[in-house]
């Protein structure tokens, strides 16, 4: 038998509704993976203060031989500090999506609020380190190495048990929408991340990852306090996960489940009906069985590539509106956020749309093939305005951040509670490691190779670019084949056809 994991008696008063739990639980959630982006934005912050334009501040009051660097920050005053500052991305990345396909397994075995308490604390306790290096006078490049490859490890916590929680409160009748609007965290985190590092990035760089480090700990204490699990450990009816059908006979069928196509009117386990009596906890999935629940692997491989254009446009943009545009650094770092913007109107959209047809993998193969000839215009057109380049980086952030955000969200709680898995939840977080993770690799591989190709002209980045777009599309063709079946069955059925 599982045995309940304690929950702050004040709650009981103050909470006695399931719909206060969720709603406690989506802010929760949401301030815990806001906290965590927060944690990870002041890198690129602090980057323009570790190796600075000297010879604007004026002579160099030290009268050191080398008036260049005199104010940068070593080991980062040499020629290759860009390949330094490429060394810390790839060091967090990488050790980020190595983390990631570990960090399920244990989510799934450990109480969730523990593990995303704990990481969130070490994540506190890494993130200030990197700081403490100004404070300690630290100028060797394997101190901070070894913090961002700690650092990216810790924060792997934090997505399989967001999304772990929120799945277990949110059936699916309106999961894709929930989670569109949740899922903005990621923009907020990285608005208020940049906010507070350059509160304190010109007079004392370090604090600007002190102060953050400290802000996650703060809510990781309080997720720690606060943050129920399970609906069943608050005397609450857990939601019903998917519709019963005789399709479940057949664990491959993908069929909508929610909106006007739905299959809703048939039969479906009750639960608020049944008697709750104690059973017995279901194991953990391992990685190799949560590989095998339907559409777990091309979601993943879909992703990488997803998340590979949205990575590169997280890391180039700035830089691409500067050369090609013209922008000042400023004026194009505050351009690019309309990328973001786009993502949140874009992840709300393909929400909405999933829920109302049912079509997960459809909204998302949709809006990718949409995406392909966008990136196109928006490289050709998109810096012929201010007004052009405001609507094109709009609409791109949409449809590249769109697809993204609904396989990481609603679509990681679908597969990590599927029909096939007969009732047990226990693969939640597993899931969501696996499908993160792989999205990961994408996150490294996109600023590397447009690193690479960008010498050779800014077209040929956009092509690889288009191209990976492609190539997530065409991954998910075999889920939307069987949600295409899905609805025609459907419409059968509805229009007195016997289904064989």
């Amino acid at each position: 038998l599982r045995p309940p994991i304690p929950v702050p008696q004040t709650l009981t008063f103050l909470l006695p509704s399931s719909h206060s739990y969720r709603g406690l639980t989506l802010v929760l959630t949401f301030l815990s993976y806001t906290s965590y982006h927060l944690s990870r934005k002041p890198i690129s912050i602090v980057k323009s203060q570790l190796h600075p334009n000297c010879s604007a501040l004026g002579p160099n009051p030290h009268n050191d031989s080398n008036s260049s660097t005199w104010c940068s920050w070593a080991p980062f005053d040499g020629d290759n500090y860009k390949e330094l500052f490429g060394a810390l991305d790839n060091a967090f990345l990488v050790a980020y999506a190595i983390g990631m396909f570990i960090s399920g397994i244990f989510g799934e075995r450990l109480p969730l609020r523990y593990y995303l308490s704990g990481g969130m604390v070490l994540s506190g306790f890494f993130t200030s380190l990197f700081g403490l290096g100004y404070f300690w006078d630290i100028h060797v490049l394997w101190y901070f190495i070894v913090v961002q490859v700690c650092n990216g490890l810790v924060q792997t916590t934090g997505w399989p048990a967001v999304v772990a929680c929120v799945g277990n409160w949110f059936g699916k009748g309106k999961r894709g929408l929930i989670m569109g609007i949740w899922n903005s965290h990621t923009s907020v985190g990285n608005i208020l991340g940049s906010l507070i590092a350059g509160a304190w990035v010109s007079s004392a760089w370090g604090l600007s990852f002190v102060v953050p480090g400290i802000i996650i700990t703060i809510v990781g204490i309080i997720c720690f306090f606060f943050l129920v699990e399970y609906p069943e450990d608050v005397d609450c009816s857990p939601p019903l996960h998917h519709v019963i059908t005789t399709s479940e006979k057949d664990p491959e069928a993908v069929i909508p489940n929610e909106g006007p196509l739905s299959l809703s009117s048939q039969s479906s386990v009750d639960h608020s009906n049944s008697p709750k009596e104690p059973t017995e906890e279901p194991e953990a999935i391992s990685f190799l069985g949560a590989l095998r629940i339907p559409g777990v692997v091309e979601f993943s491989l879909c992703l990488l590539f997803a998340k590979l254009v949205s990575y590169t446009f997280l890391y180039w943009l700035p830089l691409y509106i500067v050369n090609v545009a013209h922008f000042g650094a400023k004026e194009a770092g505050d351009l690019s956020t309309l990328f973001d913007v786009g993502g949140i109107l874009g992840g709300i959209f393909a929400g909405l749309i999933s829920d109302y047809t049912g079509g997960r993998a459809t909204t998302c193969c949709v809006m990718l093939v949409v995406a392909a000839p966008m990136l196109f215009l928006y490289n050709h057109v998109g810096q012929n305005g201010i007004g052009t380049s405001i609507a094109m980086l709009i609409i791109c952030g949409a449809l590249v951040n769109g697809p993204y955000a609904l396989i990481t969200t609603a679509v990681s709680a679908d597969l990590g509670t599927h029909e096939s898995l007969k009732g047990n939840a226990k693969a939640l977080s597993t899931v969501t490691a696996i499908i993160d993770g792989t999205g990961s690799v994408g996150a490294a591989l996109g600023p590397l190779l447009a690193g690479l190709i960008s010498p050779t002209g800014w077209n040929n980045v956009f092509y690889m670019l288009i191209a990976a777009d492609v190539l997530a599309c065409l991954l998910l063709a075999r889920v939307v084949v069987k949600e295409a079946r899905g609805w025609c069955g459907y419409m059968a059925r509805k229009r007195g056809y016997v289904v064989t």
